[in-house]
C-alpha cells in the first residue's frame, strides 16, 4: 500500500493555522501508514541527536575546541587530514585558517569604510531595513553594502572559490540518478556587510535557522527532501543529501534566501576573541530532523509549529527544543583573514557583548552552488548588479545605485561572469 499523499502549498496559504492543522494530520497519517506512530520516530530521532549533544558536551568538559579548523593551504593542495575532513562533516561548520592573507582582509576592511565614508553613507543611512538585524542594537551594525569592490573581490578569488567547492563536496550532490547541483559553480549569492566597533554593546541575535519557514512542510520540494522524516524511515535521513532542494519555492519574507546554500559563512575582515559576541551553532547537521518532527508531538497546538511562521526567521528555544540548546558552540578567536562556515540547517546564534575589546568586522558569503533555484536567482542579482541596486532577497534600501565607484560589469573576472550567468569570453 502506498503512503498517503501530502497536501502540499506552493505559495504561502492564505489560512495558515488552517494549512498547519491540514499538514500536520497528513504528516502524522503517513507516518502511522509506515506502522510506527509519531512518537517512535522522533524518539528515534531524538536518541541519534542527543548522542552528538553528549559528544559535544563531553568534549567541551575536556577543555577541547569543538568547532574544526581546517588549513586553507590543505585545502589548496587536497592535503585536509582525514580526521579533521570526518569531523567537519560530522559538526557541519568549520574555521578555514589563512584563507586569506591578514593584510588583504585588513585592506578590505579600510577599503570598505574608505567606500562608505566616501559616498556619504552615514549621511544617507535611513536605519534598519528589516526587523530581524535592527534588533542587534548598535547603528549601524549590518551595513546594507553590496556591490563594494572588496566584497566582489572576495566573492570572485579562486581562494574563495576552491573553498566553496571543497564545501560543496561535502554534501551528496548526485543521488536519484539526479545532479542535483554543480559543486564547482557558485552562484555568487550577494550578502551584507557586518561592522561592529570597538567598545561596543550589541544584543546579539537569538538561535535561529536560515533554510525557510513553514514552506519546509508545506511545499512538495521540501516534502520530498524530508521524505524520510514524513514517511517513517528517520534512520535513511541524511542532512547531507541535495536531493529535491535544489529547484522549489520559498515563501517570501523580508529574512528569505531564494538560493539554496550548502554553507552559509562569513570571512573575517577583524581579529576577533572567542569570547566577543561571536557566532555560535548548534553543530549537529541531524538537528533539522528534531526540528521538523517537534511540531508533530501531542504538546504542541494544532495550529502552531513551535512558532516557525512566514516572514520571521526559524527559531529555536529552550521551550521546544532544550537539548538542541544545551550544544551551542562557539566559535575559536579568529583572524582577519580566516572565514567561518556552517551547514545551512543549522541552528546558529551570535552571543551578546559588552564593551567589545577590538573590532567585530566581516563580509558575508556562502557557499550556493549552481542549480536550478540559484540559476533563477542569478537573473536578479545580476540586474541589480548592474543598476547598483540592493539584490531582491533583501530590504529594498538601494544605497548603492549612484555611488560611482562601486564594482563594474567590465570588473568581473570569469568566475564573476560565471556567478552571474554570463557569457565567458
Amino acid at each position: 500500500m502506498s503512503a498517503p499523499a501530502l497536501p502540499h502549498w506552493e505559495e504561502t496559504p492564505a489560512d495558515l493555522p488552517g494549512a498547519i492543522r491540514e499538514v500536520k494530520a497528513a504528516i502524522r497519517a503517513r507516518i502511522a501508514a509506515s506502522g510506527r506512530t509519531v512518537e517512535e520516530v522522533f524518539a528515534a530521532v531524538e536518541r541519534r541527536v542527543e548522542a552528538e549533544v553528549e559528544q559535544i558536551e563531553a568534549a567541551r568538559a575536556r577543555g577541547e575546541q569543538v568547532w574544526p579548523v581546517i588549513d586553507y593551504a590543505d585545502i589548496a593542495a587536497g592535503t585536509v587530514p582525514a580526521g579533521q575532513a570526518e569531523l567537519l562533516h560530522r559538526r557541519g561548520c568549520v574555521v578555514v585558517r589563512g584563507h586569506f592573507d591578514r593584510d588583504e582582509a585588513l585592506g578590505w576592511d579600510r577599503n570598505i569604510v574608505e567606500y562608505v565614508e566616501g559616498n556619504r553613507f552615514f549621511e544617507q543611512y535611513r536605519g534598519p531595513g528589516d526587523d530581524f538585524f535592527g534588533t542587534v542594537g548598535s547603528r549601524p551594525e549590518i551595513y546594507p553594502i553590496y556591490w563594494s569592490p572588496a566584497q566582489m573581490q572576495a566573492r570572485t578569488s579562486d581562494r574563495m572559490a576552491r573553498v566553496q567547492a571543497f564545501l560543496n563536496r561535502q554534501w551528496k550532490y548526485d543521488s536519484e540518478g539526479v545532479r542535483w547541483f554543480d559543486p564547482d559553480r557558485d552562484s555568487l549569492y550577494p550578502d551584507r556587510i557586518r561592522r561592529r566597533p570597538e567598545g561596543a554593546d550589541s544584543a546579539g541575535l537569538n538561535p535561529h535557522l536560515d533554510p525557510g519557514t513553514l514552506d519546509l512542510w508545506m511545499t512538495e520540494s521540501y516534502q520530498r527532501a524530508f521524505r524520510h522524516l514524513f514517511d517513517g524511515s528517520v534512520e535513511a535521513y541524511d542532512p547531507w543529501d541535495a536531493a529535491y532542494r535544489t529547484d522549489g519555492p520559498q515563501y517570501p519574507g523580508t529574512t528569505m534566501c531564494s538560493a539554496f546554500r550548502t554553507f552559509q559563512g562569513w570571512t573575517a575582515l577583524s581579529d576577533m576573541d572567542h569570547d566577543q559576541g561571536v557566532l555560535h551553532t548548534v553543530p549537529i547537521p541531524a538537528a533539522m530532523a528534531y526540528l521538523m518532527l517537534r511540531p508533530l508531538l501531542s504538546d504542541v497546538p494544532e495550529d502552531d509549529m513551535c512558532g516557525v511562521t512566514v516572514n520571521q526567521v526559524f527559531p529555536a528555544n529552550e521551550r521546544w527544543h532544550p537539548l538542541l540548546v544545551r550544544a551551542l558552540a562557539g566559535i575559536p578567536d579568529v583572524r582577519a583573514g580566516d572565514s567561518v562556515w556552517w551547514h545551512s540547517d543549522m541552528i546558529h546564534s551570535v552571543a551578546p557583548v559588552r564593551r567589545q575589546r577590538g573590532w567585530g568586522n566581516v563580509m558575508y558569503i556562502p557557499a550556493a552552488p549552481w542549480c536550478p533555484r540559484n540559476e533563477r536567482y542569478a537573473a536578479d542579482v545580476r540586474a541589480a548588479f548592474e543598476t547598483g541596486s540592493s539584490p531582491s532577497d533583501f530590504p529594498e534600501e538601494h544605497y548603492e545605485r549612484a555611488w560611482p565607484d562601486r564594482f563594474q560589469l567590465a570588473d568581473l573576472n570569469p568566475t564573476g561572469r560565471r556567478g552571474m550567468d554570463l557569457a565567458v569570453a
